[in-house]
């Protein structure tokens, strides 16, 4: 595990002997969330109630059961380990899994050039980088059932460092901000003028 994924945690380094090549936690949650259960009982995907569950979850609201056994063992199989986190660190989690379950995910392209791609108003990104903390929190399903509408799934390696690190490194926080920015604004510069 890199230092950029335990700083994507908020926790230390874990002491492993582990692959170098292990796969970060962003992606594996992502592949959990969005892979349909092969099976039943398959441990490596959720079944629709738990997908559902996560869908429908509020990270601002008090987590219903069926709400926490879906987000723990989505965390659990991604190797993550939430047992030991504050509840700060549960609903920053949270928010990704809720939004992973509304949009999906799609590492192959920067996250600004997803949004151009998706014809995602100048106004409404501009909103969204500058949201802090409670308007970041309401703001950011809207889009992503947007992005949904249109059949886009964001680049939740982008998108996830920013909802981990936002009010909690606001350092990180602000280089993933730039970096969205810079990609959106980028690939809209390149899109023929009417």
């Amino acid at each position: 595990m890199s230092s950029h994924d335990a700083e994507l945690r908020g926790q230390p380094l874990p002491e492993t002997n582990a692959n170098p090549r292990q796969e970060n936690p962003i992606s594996k949650l992502a592949r959990i969330i969005t892979q349909a259960a092969r099976f039943k009982g398959d441990a490596h995907a959720l079944d629709n109630g738990e997908h559902a569950a996560l869908a429908r979850l509020d990270p601002d609201a008090e987590l219903r059961p069926h709400q926490i056994a879906a987000l723990s063992r989505a965390l659990v199989y991604a190797d993550l380990s939430p047992e030991t986190w504050q509840p700060d660190t549960w609903q920053r989690w949270g928010l990704v899994a809720h939004g992973m379950a509304l949009a999906g995910h799609d590492g192959s392209q920067k996250l600004g050039q997803q949004l151009s791609d998706a014809q995602i108003s100048e106004p409404r990104v501009t909103k969204l980088l500058t949201a802090r903390d409670d308007a970041f929190r309401q703001l950011l399903p809207r889009l992503l059932r947007l992005l949904a509408s249109k059949g886009k799934a964001p680049n939740w390696f982008d998108l996830g460092g920013l909802v981990l690190n936002q009010g909690h490194n606001e350092a990180a926080a602000e280089a993933i901000r730039l970096r969205i920015a810079g990609s959106f604004f980028s690939a809209e510069a390149k899109k023929p003028k009417h």
